[in-house]
């Protein structure tokens, strides 16, 4: 199928999977900023502001040929899908098959380009499903035949970001915040708006590419953990603990924020190094200098994921 054509005078389509959340938000932002026409595909469309310039469709993995008819005219498909976390049915391995159907639909409707967004380190063999079922997904959109770059965050920060901000809140309430071991594991995080123009550079490529998305700075976690608690003004004693305790400690506060505030999976992975990359730096903002930008806001609220994407 040819690539799709915008009709003279129009500016061409893009398509944005979860456009009025985080991360797809800021590049709807910039896709717009660039002069390009957006729509998305969304979980909840009846969450979609009344009055958004952003042409607005369900996802629905349900239906492969109502996916591919809402993609229909789009140039380049900007995918930021995934779940986190399992819940109810829905787990990594049905967010693989989930990506897979998309992909698909973008190929039947004649998309030019993909950019998704995946992680660092993905590999079929990881001891973590996250990690391996993102291998998997990133195998299936090559698979699909449409030209593609994938982009790989380990962690994103800026704006209404939920790992900082959260931290931050902790760290204004709580007396003590436990790191476990010596927390000398990096994490290394880009800036959303810096993620969003990759995506929109990326999506002008030709051929196909496999890029970290990270930016210049690669604390360690005790460090991060020790330039919030600054930046805030946090009195909170910073103490040490066997890497074991972290998930029965975050389980608990979980349960009474109702949240899910850190799963196993994603504590040992950090703690593995897979949050960290020594490659260039494809981001130029750097985290430093966000926290003291962003201090007198951060971690003011408890930014609840649960909430956001479930209830």
């Amino acid at each position: 199928m040819s690539p799709p054509v915008s009709p003279p005078g129009t500016a061409p389509l893009d398509a944005v999977t979860g456009a009025f959340s985080y991360s797809g938000h800021a590049i709807a932002q910039h896709l717009q900023h660039a002069g390009r026409r957006v729509r998305t595909l969304t979980g909840h469309p009846r969450r979609a502001p009344a009055d958004t310039p952003v042409d607005v469709h369900p996802l629905d993995f349900a239906d492969r040929a109502r996916l591919t008819r809402s993609l229909d005219g789009v140039s380049t498909l900007h995918n930021t899908y995934w779940v986190r976390f399992g819940r109810g049915d829905v787990d990594h391995g049905a967010a693989t098959a989930h990506s897979r159907t998309l992909f698909r639909a973008a190929a039947d409707a004649g998309v030019r380009r993909i950019v998704h967004v995946s992680i660092t380190h993905p590999d079929p063999d990881s001891p973590y499903p996250y990690f391996r079922e993102k291998a998997a997904t990133e195998q299936a959109l090559a698979d699909v035949g449409v030209p593609y770059t994938i982009l790989r965050p380990a962690i994103l920060f800026g704006g209404p970001g939920v790992l900082l901000n959260n931290i931050a809140w902790l760290l204004r309430r709580l007396p003590v915040f436990a790191v476990g071991g010596d927390g000398s594991y990096r994490v290394r995080g880009i800036h959303v708006d810096d993620l969003a123009a990759l995506c929109v550079a990326e999506g002008r490529r030709s051929g196909n590419a496999v890029l970290d998305a990270v930016g210049p700075e690669r604390p360690t976690f005790d460090t991060l953990v020790r330039a919030i608690a600054d930046a805030v003004g946090s009195r909170a004693r910073v103490l040490h603990v066997p890497g074991a305790l972290i998930p029965p400690l975050a389980n608990g506060l979980g349960a009474l924020l109702r949240d899910r505030l850190l799963t196993a999976d994603e504590y040992r992975a950090m703690a593995d190094g897979l949050a960290d990359t020594e490659g260039p730096a494809t981001g130029t903002t750097l985290l430093s200098t966000t926290l003291r930008a962003e201090a007198p806001r951060l971690g003011r609220r408890y930014a609840n994921e649960l909430t956001r994407h479930y209830r």
